[in-house]
């Protein structure tokens, strides 16, 4: 069965954007050491690069390695759309979780205004996708779907903001994660890897 996956990039105090969606907080290091860094997260997960970056960063013609579909709440997707892009990953399947965006924003966009676990069980039921389904954000759509991600992929930044959107935003439930991998990096980003227990 397809897996659930939260690939996030997160602050030491647990915030994936500030308090109005901004994320151009994130420290990167030196020129260098981004360079490294982002090469390395490229090669395992290409997919998650937007469309309109790839080239940039060699990976036009990339194949999709982990994942085929990507789920995103209003908030995550409004970040692109505010800059005129209304299909930010076109190589992905994407929907968007929204009451309040409308069916027409694209036709390669599917926005689904109902119950995201009804979404993520039908994707995950699918028999002819053979790659992952990734969680890119928000906080709101993370806690709703916690029943359902099966890892995280989380990019730990040595950064805190005090204030913002949580990692998970939703009810009391506890739910244990097993370390997979760990790998640290020079500009001082860790990437953790965890399986649902």
């Amino acid at each position: 069965m397809r897996k659930l996956v939260y690939y996030i990039a997160v602050t030491l105090d647990g915030r994936i954007a500030g308090p109005k969606g901004e994320y151009d907080f994130f420290p990167t290091g030196t020129e260098q050491q981004s360079a490294a860094y982002s090469a390395w997260a490229n090669t395992l997960y290409p997919e998650t690069v937007p469309t309109a970056y790839r080239a940039a960063a060699g990976l036009a013609d990339a194949p999709n390695r982990y994942f085929d579909t990507v789920v995103m709440g209003a908030g995550t997707y409004r970040g692109p759309l505010d800059q005129g892009v209304t299909s930010p990953y076109a190589h992905l399947r994407q929907y968007v979780v929204s009451s309040t965006l409308g069916h027409d924003v694209d036709p390669a966009v599917t926005v689904v205004p109902g119950d995201p676990l009804a979404l993520v069980r039908q994707l995950k039921r699918e028999q002819d996708a053979g790659l992952n389904i990734w969680l890119c954000g928000g906080g709101r759509l993370a806690g709703a779907l916690l029943p359902e991600i099966d890892e995280l992929v989380v990019k730990h930044y040595p950064v805190v903001v005090g204030a913002g959107i949580p990692a998970f935003d939703g009810a009391f439930d506890p739910t244990v994660f097993d370390l997979a991998e760990r790998t640290a990096f020079p500009n001082g980003v860790t990437l953790t890897h965890l399986t649902r227990r």
